[in-house]
C-alpha cells in the first residue's frame, strides 16, 4: 500500500513541479523513447537471468505492492504452531508428532495455522528439522548448524531477484542516453527543416534521459531496495523458528522454547509475553505456565 503511494507521490512531485514551471506535459509523452528504454531493459534481464530468477522477479514485485507478511499475528501462530508441537512431544515423545511432519497437510496441528503452512518452504524448515531430531542421531549443535545453513541458501536465493531488478535499475540511466542519442541521430537528419520541427526532436531526444534516470531512481531502484528489506524480514522470521526449535531440542521447556523465539521476534512486530503466553494457554488446554515451566 505504501509503495502505490509513494509511486503516486513521485509522479505527482515531478508532473506539479513541471506544470508550476508552465511546462507543456504533451512534450513529455514520447511512446518511442519508452518503447526503446523499456524493451531494452526488459530484454537485458531475459539476458542476464534464467527462468526460476524471472519468477521469483514477478513474485517480489507482487510482494512489494501486497505489503509485508511478517506480521505480528504471523509471528503468533508460527509460535504456537511450535509451542503445540513441542508440548506433544514433550509429553508423548518425538515420535509422537511423526505422522504430522510426514503428512503436514492432513496434521490438524498445522493445518489449524494456515498463515504459516501456505508457505512451502517454512513447512519443510520446520518438519525436516524436527523429523532430524526425532531420529535421534543427529547432536542438538548439528542441527542448529544444519538450519543456520538451511536458512543462509534460502536467503542467498531470495537476494537474486533483488540483485538482478538492482542491476537492470543501474542500466536503464545508460538506456535513456541510448534513447537520447538515436533522438539526437534522428535530430541531425532533419537539419535544416522549421525550428519547430528541430525543437520539438531535440524535446523528444532529451526526454530518453529523463525517462531513464527517473526510472531508476524513482521506481525500479527503490522497488529493489523494497524486495531486499522484504528479504530480510524474511531471514528474521527463519530465525526465529530455529532459536526456538534449538532450544527446544537441546531439552529446554517448550512454553521457554517460544518464549525465547519470542525474544529473537524484530521489535516492530514482537508480541508481548502476556499474549504469547495467553495464545499458547488458549488453544493448548493444558499447556503449562512460565513458573511450571521454570519449576520443571
Amino acid at each position: 500500500m505504501f509503495s502505490i503511494i509513494g509511486i503516486v507521490l513521485v509522479i505527482g512531485a515531478i508532473v506539479g513541479g513541471y506544470l508550476m514551471e508552465k511546462g507543456n506535459l504533451m512534450v513529455l509523452v514520447q511512446p518511442a523513447e519508452l518503447i526503446i528504454i523499456a524493451g531494452a531493459a526488459a530484454g537485458t534481464v531475459l539476458i542476464a537471468n534464467p527462468l526460476y530468477i524471472l519468477k521469483q522477479i514477478i513474485q517480489g514485485l507482487i510482494g512489494v505492492f501486497k505489503g509485508s507478511r511478517f506480521t505480528g499475528p504471523l509471528y503468533l501462530d508460527s509460535l504456537k504452531l511450535l509451542f503445540d508441537l513441542f508440548n506433544r512431544s514433550r509429553r508423548e515423545g518425538l515420535t509422537a508428532i511423526e505422522q504430522d511432519l510426514e503428512a503436514p497437510d492432513k496434521s490438524k496441528t498445522f493445518t489449524a495455522f494456515p498463515s504459516v503452512i501456505k508457505d512451502h518452504h517454512v513447512l519443510a524448515f520446520i518438519c525436516d528439522t524436527l523429523r532430524t531430531a526425532s531420529s535421534g542421531a543427529v547432536e542438538p549443535f548439528d542441527i542448529d548448524q544444519m538450519m543456520e545453513l538451511d536458512m543462509e541458501v534460502h536467503h542467498h536465493g531470495a537476494t537474486l531477484p533483488v540483485a538482478a531488478l538492482s542491476t537492470v535499475a543501474d542500466a536503464l540511466p545508460g538506456l535513456g542516453i541510448v534513447a537520447a542519442v538515436l533522438g539526437v541521430v534522428i535530430t541531425m537528419g532533419a537539419l535544416g527543416g522549421p525550428p519547430e520541427e528541430i525543437g520539438h526532436k531535440v524535446a523528444a531526444a532529451l526526454v530518453g534521459t529523463f525517462l531513464g534516470i527517473l526510472l531508476c531512481y524513482g521506481f525500479l531502484g527503490p522497488i529493489a531496495a523494497n524486495m531486499s528489506k522484504i528479504a530480510d524480514e524474511e531471514n528474521s522470521y527463519y530465525h526465529v523458528l530455529r532459536v526456538a526449535m534449538a532450544a527446544f531440542i537441546k531439552g529446554v521447556a517448550p512454553i521457554l522454547a517460544v518464549e525465547i523465539g519470542r525474544r529473537a521476534t524484530p521489535g516492530q512486530v514482537r508480541p508481548g509475553f502476556q499474549e504469547l503466553e495467553k495464545v499458547c494457554r488458549k488453544k493448548g488446554g493444558d499447556a503449562p505456565t512460565s513458573a511450571d515451566s521454570v519449576a520443571a
